[in-house]
């Protein structure tokens, strides 16, 4: 055998999938170009649509001027793929809700989530946008969610469709363009699963990655885990962070939270998320919403803890967002400081995540497609 093939035994990376346009929002450079090209137009042409598109905001190619108007007026028709605003809520701490609709009537949730370097009174919003130090979007990737979790108000609405990579590609936009800053960073945690949407989650984080020019590491993915679904994306060999929504620390009540966990048990998830640690090298971010006396207790701490042991990753405990459908209660801080305990006396890496935009119904399990 020669060096050269030992060496490259390492399995290549799957290739993106190549899905059709138009909508043109979300194809490459390339992609672009070629279909310029098709359109009995310059190739140099493609350069100049990806940056009306990307950087201009062109929602129509009518917009775009440097095109002539015979040739705008033939392609007037054809979709770019930009949503519209359906409804827009600002949280006094400067999150914001947007409820987006589609070109099909369907409503989804997007928020823009603004860290500031300077904060006013009681962490209320700055007055002066130009503190602006970081700029994170919580994107959806389906129309409602199959997931059905009893604790999140998405899952009690039912599912109606995947989207398309346009439309997860436009949720960021649409902020960047509101909030006037670019976006820094990303979180897969909307509306949806998005490994239940692989191949539009993975075509819309390459596009956000090259075409917006976000880097891979300040993109999170989260996913409840679907059988098979996170050694596939460990292929991919993302630099992005995965987090997974464990919210229990055995089979039992984990499937008491998350109803479709009884087709994945708790031990074959984490036995994949292992081997998505020694596949990427990149850490597993566990999501843990704390339910008054329902998973907040020390032995559950403890019972997490065993099941972490030797594990490259990180906890984030998330305090319960209330909504009006369910029952389960935030638990008092004093419990919430008994877990943590609970957690560093075995040497788990973890840090408490109190959610932004609670005031707007943007937090963590409250988003609903609403105000219809």
């Amino acid at each position: 055998m020669s060096v050269n093939s030992v060496a490259s035994s390492k399995p290549p990376v799957p290739q993106s999938p190549k899905l059709s346009i138009p909508p043109l929002l979300g194809a490459s450079l390339s992609e672009l170009t070629d279909w310029v090209q098709q359109h009995e137009q310059p190739a140099y042409r493609g350069k100049q649509l990806h940056q009306w598109i990307y950087q201009r905001g062109a929602r129509s190619l009518s917009d775009i001027t440097v095109f002539s108007k015979q040739w705008r007026e033939s392609v007037a028709e054809i979709s770019v793929g930009r949503s519209t605003l359906h409804h827009r809520s600002t949280a006094p701490d400067g999150t914001v809700k947007y409820l987006l609709e589609l070109a099909d009537g369907e409503v989804i949730e997007t928020v823009g989530i603004p860290t500031f370097k300077k904060w006013g009174k009681n962490n209320r919003q700055a007055e002066n946008s130009e503190d602006l130090e970081r700029l994170t979007v919580c994107v959806s990737t389906q129309v409602g969610c199959p997931m059905a979790c009893n604790f999140c108000a998405t899952g009690k609405g039912g599912y109606k469709r995947n989207l398309g990579r346009h439309e997860i590609v436009d949720q960021v936009l649409t902020v960047q363009e509101d909030f006037g800053q670019r976006v820094s960073h990303i979180v897969f945690m909307g509306m949806g699963e998005p490994l239940l949407n692989v191949d539009h989650t993975l075509s819309a984080i390459q596009c956000l990655n090259k075409d917006v020019g976000i880097g891979q590491r300040n993109l999170t993915l989260s996913t409840v885990g679907i059988p098979g679904r996170i050694r596939h994306l460990a292929k991919h060999r993302l630099q992005i962070t995965l987090a997974v929504s464990l919210h229990a620390p055995n089979q039992e009540l984990r499937e008491e939270l998350i109803p479709s966990a009884h087709k994945y048990k708790i031990e074959e998830l984490l036995a994949e998320c292992r081997d998505y640690v020694e596949m990427t090298g990149r850490r597993v971010s566990f999501e843990y919403i704390l339910l008054a006396g329902v998973n907040d207790l020390p032995e559950h701490a403890h019972q997490l803890s065993r099941q972490l042991r030797g594990f490259q990753s990180h906890v984030n405990l998330i305090p319960y967002n209330p909504i009006e459908e369910s029952e389960y209660k935030r638990p008092p801080y004093d419990r919430i400081q008994a877990f943590v305990q609970a957690l560093e006396k075995h040497h788990i890496a973890h840090s408490v995540r109190y959610s932004r935009g609670l005031e707007a119904d943007a937090a963590c399990g409250q988003l609903r497609a609403g105000k219809k």
